[in-house]
């Protein structure tokens, strides 16, 4: 093997000295090497290649903006408000949409002539928390790490937290079903959960189909105790944002529309999909009203 100086290799690939010394010092060129000071190069060795930078959608940028910003009345402001109140509606909540719009924008709750049940109130606190969670990071893969962090967010403070056998930020002790379906036992969550998400990230981009795909595999593995279908949202709120597909809302009107197509999803796709369109279009009206640009 012949080698090169610094100097020389760069001068043949065209490249600047200090580049070729980063590319050397960073290991990004195999078979180059040092001694004492002198790097010594293959004479074959080609220029590393630029990762390039993913591209982010104008939404995502926006909705980040306006979090830091704490943006009034944008799309965050929107995104924070129907996503948390639909949400949490679909899993039995009693606080109306303008309760759950006094609470974000005056972290107070209001006076009712009802009484309100305090976990509704810590987890519409708690799910508006991982909203900005899962805008903050939609760069890195889906891991059992993050998914047991979006569930610790949503249930911390709630009554479930003192409770011996509920596991908050853990997979479930306790075997439980959904929707009359057997779901995964405690003892294979963990095996079962990484099984499904090392195949979702086998693919670098996804589409909206396997995105819902995972969604339905989640749900029907249950991992926690309780809080899977918030937790499940949420990652398909995050994972259209990371592919550059137009996300959706799950709003209480579709609620049995969605439960339907949960349940098909192994023999008529066309359910769960159509309802998710849907709630998609309503949401791509809801851009073009903030003059949003999409990406699709």
């Amino acid at each position: 093997m012949k080698y090169l100086s610094v100097k020389e290799w760069a001068e043949k690939r065209g490249v600047s000295e200090r580049s070729a010394r980063n590319y050397c010092a960073q290991g990004k060129i195999d078979g180059a090497f040092i001694i004492g000071k002198t790097w010594n190069v293959p004479v074959d060795a080609e220029v590393p290649t630029r990762k390039r930078k993913k591209k982010i959608s104008p939404l995502l940028n926006i909705l980040r903006e306006q979090m830091h910003s704490k943006t009034k009345g944008g799309i965050y402001h929107k995104v924070q408000i129907d996503l948390t109140y639909n949400s949490n509606h679909i899993e039995g909540s009693r606080l109306t949409h303008d309760q759950t719009r006094y609470i974000f924008e005056t972290n107070t709750i209001g006076i009712t002539a009802e009484s309100v049940n305090i976990d509704d109130i810590i987890e519409t606190t708690n799910h508006f928390r991982a909203i900005d969670f899962i805008l903050e990071d939609t760069d890195s893969n889906l891991t059992e790490t993050y998914i047991k962090r979006l569930h610790q967010i949503l249930k911390t403070g709630t009554s479930d937290e003192r409770k011996e056998w509920f596991r908050v930020g853990d997979y479930k002790m306790l075997p439980n079903e959904v929707g009359g379906k057997d779901t995964a036992p405690p003892e294979k969550v963990h095996m079962e959960m990484k099984a499904l998400i090392q195949c979702y990230n086998k693919n670098k981009k996804h589409s909206l189909e396997d995105i819902i795909d995972f969604h339905h595999k989640f749900e029907c593995i249950h991992p926690f105790q309780d809080g899977n279908g918030r937790v499940g949202r949420l990652i398909m709120f995050r994972e259209c944002l990371r592919a550059g597909i137009v996300p959706f809302i799950i709003t209480d009107d579709l609620k049995m529309f969605y439960y339907r197509g949960l349940h098909y999803w192994s023999t008529i796709r066309g359910y769960l999909m159509d309802t998710c369109l849907t709630a998609q279009d309503r949401f791509k009206a809801i851009l073009a009203k903030f003059r949003i640009p999409t990406v699709e």
